[in-house]
């Protein structure tokens, strides 16, 4: 996988950025809104995007 740090997905709507994360190569794409309830568990291969109205502020894998 090539994605996952902050700068290739941060500031780009959420539509944009999963579809940028699921080319890169991640297997799947889990979109985090503001108090969104989060399990803890780490799966490889996931990209997980905090959002805010609907731009990505931070992301990070598992």
């Amino acid at each position: 996988m090539t994605g996952g740090r902050d700068e290739d997905y941060r500031g780009l709507p959420v539509a944009i950025a999963r579809e940028r994360a699921l080319a890169d190569g991640w297997t799947s794409v889990r979109v985090l809104e503001p108090g969104a309830m989060m399990t803890m568990d780490h799966r490889e291969g996931r990209l997980n995007l905090s959002v805010r109205e609907d731009v990505v502020e931070r992301s990070w894998e598992g």
